[in-house]
């Protein structure tokens, strides 16, 4: 399945009070971490960058897209547009997370994928960590069309929602699918534990 990765880090990070996509983890960034972990299974992975976009495009390898939004306080919904807008005409699907979400597992990613190619009227592959929904995730290209055309008042779960019957979410021990780290308290949280794969 030829998949793109879509890493969402335009916003201001104000609650952290310094860009989230640059604080380091295990020895890498937050974008440089998920950009590994998508390049596993994704043939091309798009950083959408808005606010900070000065301070943290220099730190992004030449490995990765990058897509500006013009207007980051529109919300995560228009940088999922930037990116989708990008999105190559051979993509099979797509798979989206925000770099609130760090500690995403490759296996995660990969089981992901596995269980939308498993099945072919499954246009949504979600994962669940214990009964909890969480990112990233994983969509048929298909889908790109109706993210594109939603309003900018509108959220990405509307079509989420209109595809319930066609959505597989996945049971996974993945805690980092929950992990929205978007204070110092949780980054703490996050830095104090083991070190990650």
């Amino acid at each position: 399945m030829n998949c793109t990765g879509v890493i969402l880090a335009a916003g201001a990070s104000r609650r952290m009070g310094r860009p989230k996509a640059l604080l380091p983890i295990g020895g890498e960034t937050f974008v440089d971490r998920l950009t590994r972990v998508f390049q596993s299974c994704c043939g091309e992975v798009i950083i959408v960058l808005g606010h900070h976009a000065a301070a943290i495009r220099p730190r992004i390898g030449s490995a990765a897209n990058v897509a500006i939004n013009p207007d980051p306080s529109r919300g995560q919904l228009s940088s999922l547009q930037c990116a989708l807008a990008l999105l190559p005409s051979s993509a099979d699907a797509f798979l989206f997370t925000p770099v609130d979400c760090p500690s995403i597992l490759e296996s995660t990613v990969v089981s992901l994928l596995e269980a939308l190619a498993a099945h072919p009227k499954t246009l949504l592959a979600i994962p669940r960590f214990q009964g909890r929904r969480g990112h990233p995730a994983a969509c048929r290209a298909s889908l790109a069309p109706e993210f594109l055309s939603l309003p900018p008042t509108a959220q990405a779960r509307e079509v989420v929602h209109r595809h319930a019957d066609q959505t597989i979410y996945l049971d996974t021990t993945d805690p980092g699918v929950l992990a929205d780290i978007d204070d110092p308290q949780a980054y703490n949280r996050l830095v104090s534990r083991a070190s990650l794969p």
